[in-house]
């Protein structure tokens, strides 16, 4: 129930966006799209600006879950992975850089002056640790 299965990373390496919410006491999740990458461990690392809430709720609780789910006009598919998350100050720029040309295209001159803009930027890496996967497809 804790591992991911072959159809689980197919879906996960695609360029897809993942919703990640975090947990805060009584106050409803807050789910935010994130770019994110599966890692060789089975773990699930994304970056994110250090002064953010979601880095600061991690802090004081570090349960955190990510949904990803395949495009409308595709067979209903999705993967939920519920874990404890780390939060790193080392490798953030390498996931942006490995993670930019999976979701822009970089020829393009804006999407590239926006990726050296954001490289000039402080971020962290959140990298989840699955407990619990949770999955559909049809």
């Amino acid at each position: 129930m804790n591992q991911l299965t072959e159809n689980d990373l197919q879906l996960l390496s695609r360029p897809l966006y993942g919703f990640l919410t975090t947990a805060e006491g009584s106050l409803p999740p807050q789910p935010r799209p994130v770019w994110f990458e599966v890692t060789e461990a089975g773990d699930i690392q994304l970056f994110s600006a250090p002064d953010t809430a979601r880095v600061r709720r991690l802090h004081r609780n570090p349960r955190a879950s990510l949904v990803v789910t395949a495009p409308v006009g595709e067979r209903e598919q999705w993967v939920s992975v519920t874990g404890t998350a780390t939060i790193a100050t080392d490798g953030a720029y390498a996931v942006l850089e490995r993670l930019a040309p999976r979701y822009w295209d970089l020829d393009d001159p804006r999407r590239a002056g926006d990726l050296a803009a954001m490289s000039r930027e402080q971020w962290v890496r959140i990298v989840i640790h699955p407990q619990t996967v949770h999955r559909y497809a049809v």
